[in-house]
């Protein structure tokens, strides 16, 4: 069965092609910065890698170039869309409507198409994804994995807010969690590298959207991000948290209407507000170069994540592991050794040597000595949406 995998996220779009049930990649595929003038294309298949830039404005245009790949004469690893017999997607926000895998149907393109209002950078493009793909592949089974799913297990005392409570019972307002796909496949992996099943483990997922889990023997117990896919850390766009006063003198003083701040705050903070970057390699670039904002910006944002990982070990009582992971995760030495900087306390001890060396498999660049392992295990959310499509296919 040949699966199709794409995760169309608020600025890239990752692909693979898996024959499964051998977990065989066929392709694989990347489009980034989309939008900007210098988006960035690879695409590899067995005997083909092609890397190129131009310009790709919206993310139906990316997803019409990968299918131009796939079924390229001399590139492609297909000869027609009717070889497809599954597309797997990835979506952000499910609601308290959504807590497994579902096949798509146009209710819950309408549910998903809802929630865009809590992931405004991810589910219309995760929607768009699917209806470009219903139009390029119209007899595949089209299939949705939510990232909100794998958070299902957090505890109410703390997915509940301390507001009235009518507002978590009628509207269902609570902590729903993001990047759970992501967050399931590290730490499975980390549990395997580590050889116990009871463990404390932390997974630091760091991209153009960040968020952190505590992970409690294998299940979600804590993280960063809440109702919307907007607070905790600090992002490539997003602010993270901030205070909701701010959000009031805005309104009130500066007289922002409430789309503005709502712009303000996902499109035009983060990274991109601090630095005039969203991308964190340009920020590291200008950070070596001098520039102050770039460097504070770094700061702040590893300050952050260190704050986080003190009271995730806390309400675990230990902490076996952090991960890093995702794009900058797994690719920052700058951002691992900033965070990992003056955490002897907490039994956190990096290698110098092992965080400057690159490589694509699991890797542990902590000191011998280390109480914490510090782990950087790469993501891999497509062969996690792969597993459970072809789960989901199988079932039908």
């Amino acid at each position: 069965m040949q699966i199709l995998v794409l995760n169309s996220g608020s600025s890239s779009i990752k692909f693979q092609l898996f024959i499964m049930p051998d977990t065989k990649v066929i392709c694989s595929g990347l489009i980034e910065r989309i939008g900007l003038e210098n988006a960035k294309i690879s695409y590899t298949s067995e005997i083909h890698k092609v890397e190129k830039t131009e310009s790709v404005n919206t993310h139906k245009e990316g997803l019409q170039l990968m299918a131009s790949y796939l079924m390229d004469d001399k590139i492609g690893v297909i000869q027609s869309a009717s070889e497809i017999h599954t597309v797997g997607h990835r979506v952000v926000h499910g609601g308290s409507t959504f807590a497994e895998t579902v096949v798509i149907t146009k209710k819950v393109k309408q549910k998903i198409e809802k929630l865009s209002a809590l992931a405004p950078l991810h589910n219309p493009a995760n929607l768009e994804g699917i209806l470009v793909a219903e139009e390029i592949f119209p007899k595949a089974q089209q299939v949705a994995v939510f990232d909100t799913a794998f958070h299902q297990t957090i505890p109410v005392e703390a997915y509940k807010y301390a507001i009235p409570n009518k507002f978590l019972d009628e509207h269902n307002i609570r902590v729903y969690g993001f990047h759970g796909t992501s967050h399931k496949y590290v730490s499975e992996k980390a549990i395997e590298f580590l050889g116990k099943k009871k463990s404390k483990i932390i997974t630091i997922h760091l991209g153009n959207g960040c968020s952190m889990t505590a992970i409690q023997d294998g299940k979600s117990i804590d993280h960063t991000l809440g109702f919307a896919p907007m607070n905790g850390l600090i992002m490539g766009t997003r602010s993270g948290d901030i205070d909701p006063a701010v959000i009031f003198y805005i309104v009130n003083s500066l007289g922002y209407s409430l789309k503005e701040v709502n712009d303000l705050l996902q499109k035009e903070s983060g990274m991109l507000g601090l630095t005039g970057y969203s991308d964190l390699r340009d920020i590291e670039s200008e950070a070596e170069k001098g520039n102050t904002d770039c460097q504070l910006a770094l700061q702040m944002s590893a300050y952050r994540i260190k704050k986080v990982i003190g009271a995730y070990a806390s309400i675990m009582n230990g902490l076996d592991a952090i991960v890093f992971t995702a794009g900058i995760g797994e690719n920052s030495n700058v951002i691992r050794d900033l965070v990992c900087k003056d955490q002897e306390f907490i039994g956190i001890q990096l290698d110098d040597k092992k965080n400057n060396i690159r490589s694509e498999e699991i890797r542990d660049i902590s000191l011998l000595s280390s109480k914490v392992r510090i782990l950087v295990i790469p993501t891999n959310e497509e062969l996690e949406i792969a597993k459970q499509s072809f789960l989901k296919s199988v079932r039908l």
